[in-house]
């Protein structure tokens, strides 16, 4: 019995790892040792309540699974830290997703149902890696593009490009701020462009705006 114990924690650890190593390789809040953690933890919650229910069930009504439902509904606090939330859009609901999933299979490592957990594994390893594809081929035509520009500093600036973005139906992702001189002010934009819309005409547009100085811009992952 104390071998099982061990396979079974050794096991979770190994599946918790296999979801935080992918999630680690796309830069996640929440990356290989949580999800470890996570997974790990979950399947001692389980084994620790197979353990006190065989160890007192003779002398006492015992529900086994009342532990491991904590877990599900515990884990929600975890999963939160990882939604961040950047202007218009949130970002880290995918980790948190991962979190909950791993407890899950935590626990039924826990419970002994290996085929059950490792199934699980390979279709959530799939999801995360194969139907990202999926996605980003259907609904993203292209990447996340970093725009960069100087803007004279007075009131109204920034809300003037940003217009001319929504009217080219420009899905901001993120601003950041930050000063060059007293005059100008230096701001990068994340966008993700429409299918009608290129990179070109943005910047054409940006250059015919009243003090506006295009810096550079560049394309980058969607991860």
């Amino acid at each position: 019995m104390r071998w099982e114990v061990v396979l079974r924690l050794i096991l979770a650890m190994i599946i918790g790892g296999v979801i935080g190593l992918e999630r680690e390789k796309s830069n996640r809040p929440a990356g290989f040792r949580t999800h470890t953690l996570v997974c790990v933890g979950s399947a001692l919650v389980f084994l620790t309540s197979e353990f006190v229910f065989n160890a007192y069930h003779e002398m006492v009504n015992m529900d086994p699974t009342r532990l491991a439902a904590q877990v599900i509904s515990g884990i929600g606090f975890l999963g939160a830290g990882t939604i961040m939330h950047y202007g218009p859009n949130i970002k880290g609901l995918t980790s948190a997703a991962t979190l909950w999933v791993v407890a899950c299979l935590g626990l039924a490592i826990g419970a002994g149902f290996y085929w059950g957990a490792i199934a699980a594994t390979i279709i959530v390893y799939i999801t995360l890696i194969l139907l990202k594809k999926v996605e980003v081929s259907l609904f993203k035509n292209t990447g996340t593009t970093k725009v960069a520009i100087d803007l004279i500093n007075a009131p109204g600036q920034i809300g003037k490009v940003t217009e001319l973005m929504g009217r080219l139906n420009i899905q901001i992702r993120d601003i950041s701020i930050s000063p060059s001189d007293e005059s100008w002010i230096h701001v990068v934009f994340l966008i993700n462009l429409p299918p009608a819309t290129t990179i070109k005409t943005l910047l054409n547009e940006l250059s015919q705006m009243e003090g506006v100085l295009i810096d550079w811009e560049d394309e980058i992952n969607d991860t």
